[in-house]
This record gives C-alpha cells, sequence and structure tokens, in this order.
C-alpha cells in the first residue's frame, strides 16, 4: 500500500511539473483570427492574452467607428476561443486520461 502511494505522489509530481512546462510553453505560442474578411486580425497567446491587434487602413479611413468596434470584438473572441482550444488540447497531451473528462484546470 505504501509503495502505491508513494508511486501515486510520484506521478501527481510529474503531472504537476509537465503542466507548469506546458504553461510556461502556451505563454511562447500564439493564434491568430480575423474577422471582416482579414480587415481585423487579433492574435492571441495561450494564456488567453491579446498581444496584437492588426487594422486595415481602409477600415480605419471609413470613417465607420460601430463596424470597426463589431469586427475588434468579433476578431478578440475568435482569437480568444482558439487560445483555448489550443491550450486544451496541448493540457491534454500532458494529463493523458489523468485528469476525468469534464474536470476544470484552474487557467485553461
Amino acid at each position: 500500500m505504501k509503495f502505491q502511494m508513494n508511486e501515486m505522489m510520484k506521478q501527481l509530481q510529474k503531472l504537476q511539473n509537465d503542466m507548469a512546462r506546458v504553461q510556461e510553453e502556451l505563454a511562447e505560442k500564439q493564434v491568430e483570427a480575423e474577422s471582416g474578411g482579414g480587415m481585423v486580425k487579433a492574435v492571441a497567446n495561450g494564456r488567453k492574452e491579446i498581444v496584437n491587434i492588426l487594422i486595415d487602413q481602409e477600415l480605419i479611413n471609413s470613417n465607420d467607428k460601430e463596424m470597426l468596434e463589431d469586427l475588434v470584438v468579433a476578431a478578440v473572441n475568435k482569437a480568444i476561443e482558439a487560445a483555448s482550444k489550443m491550450a486544451e488540447e496541448e493540457m491534454a497531451s500532458v494529463t493523458k486520461g489523468m485528469v476525468p473528462p469534464g474536470m476544470n484546470i484552474p487557467g485553461f
């Protein structure tokens, strides 16, 4: 019984270390999403932080403030969704069935 407990603690420590490594790697990985046919692009990292927004000059010159705002929101939401999916996939590769389906991992 003691051996099983020690083995389980080793596995949990490895899982914790692997998850920390993946979280660090996710900060460096980026996804890009766009709206308005590419007129607005949002870039997010694996921590779901927006790191860049690119807006086509024509859209800026159009003076259509409401459309610009809507397109920025759409691009940002798509980028965050893509970053979430990327983070889930990366974490799933680490946990490999160790974390039950549906269990929420803090920060993801």
